[in-house]
């Protein structure tokens, strides 16, 4: 069928409509809408003011990160100093340690913690037996709502000399003395990483669970009477169909390479295990907080920020590219 053809008042030839209405009737019909549903829509007016206060407005801000900023200054009368705190930045030794720490850190969270979300939640997902499936659930959520001074303490006394850890690995002869392993720079990294998963895996499985419990089950019947297996019916039916919320999961990942969590770092770090330990929040953290330099972390943060958006939008345009041009975001 042919597009529809409008012909000119003006007689000058016919254009094509491209059937989109006028920018003043759809400001008058968003009004309309709005007016209409104005209850559901003052609902959102707490989240935007929320935003506003605490989002948008310390954007202003970022302006010390240019200037030579000091507790007596404001920030307009702090002098500029233009892009000296990012020279300073570049030939700061510490402050590439810390971001050698923390693409080691984040880098092994993705490798391993990225993947045993979706092999958990659809190990959960498996499961026939009800009683059995929910209870699994909630051991697996459970770590997420207790705090890292609550798991940290934990895990500082299982990873003593005399904690649990030893106890066990003495008792299987794997070991000969007890050692701290919180003390040893070397472990630190694996320590970060599978502490991480234990505490965040189960709630992980949360938005996987929700989209596999939308799948058509006629798809596995059908699976079923074509004599396909259930690792089969797994690789063709259900990863398929959580493709757009692993993507999105993998976008959201990718962008938050550089921002490791500053919680658990001040729990877990101490002084023989700093060198491994240090990331770029806990670096801008005693920067700014401890030493009072607060344009450094300022400039620090926001070359953070602007690295992490290149990372959010490549990998977007990435996933994008493996879903057939089609964005999740």
């Amino acid at each position: 069928m042919g597009k529809t053809v409008l012909v000119q008042p003006t007689g000058t030839g016919p254009v094509q409509s491209t059937g989109k209405k006028p920018r003043g009737q759809r400001i008058k019909e968003f009004f309309i809408d709005f007016r209409r549903q104005w209850e559901l829509q003052s609902m959102i007016l707490p989240g935007i003011i929320f935003m506003f206060i605490f989002c948008y407005i310390p954007i202003y801000g970022l302006s010390i990160a240019f200037k030579n900023y000091t507790v007596i200054d404001t920030l307009d009368s702090a002098p500029w100093v233009g892009l000296d705190n990012f020279k300073i930045i570049i030939s700061d030794k510490y402050f590439w340690d810390s971001v050698v720490n923390t693409l080691g850190i984040s880098f092994l969270k993705l490798a391993v913690g990225f993947v045993i979300p979706i092999i958990l939640a659809i190990m959960i997902y498996e499961v026939s037996i009800g009683r059995f499936k929910k209870f699994v659930q909630t051991i697996s959520y459970l770590p997420h709502f207790l705090s890292w001074i609550v798991l940290g303490g934990m895990l500082i006394t299982w990873f003593s000399t005399s904690g649990l850890l030893n106890e066990v690995l003495l008792g299987l002869g794997l070991i000969s003395q007890p050692q701290n392993i919180l003390l040893d720079p070397s472990k630190y990294w694996w320590i970060a990483t599978l502490s991480d998963i234990w505490k965040e895996a189960g709630w992980g499985t949360i938005l996987y669970l929700a989209v596999m419990s939308k799948i058509d089950p006629t798809y596995y019947e059908a699976a079923k009477i074509d004599g396909a297996s259930r690792l089969r019916q797994i690789w063709n039916i259900t990863l398929p169909n959580m493709k757009m919320i692993i993507s999105l999961n993998l976008i959201l990942t990718v962008s938050g390479l550089l921002g490791s969590n500053l919680d658990q770092t001040l729990v877990l770090m101490n002084s023989q295990n700093r060198e491994k330990a240090e990331v770029i929040n806990s670096y801008v953290y005693r920067m700014g907080m401890t030493q009072g330099d607060f344009s450094y972390a300022t400039a620090v943060g926001l070359g953070v920020s602007i690295i992490s958006v290149i990372l959010l939008v490549t990998a977007n345009k990435v996933t994008s590219k493996l879903n057939d041009n089609q964005s999740v975001l």
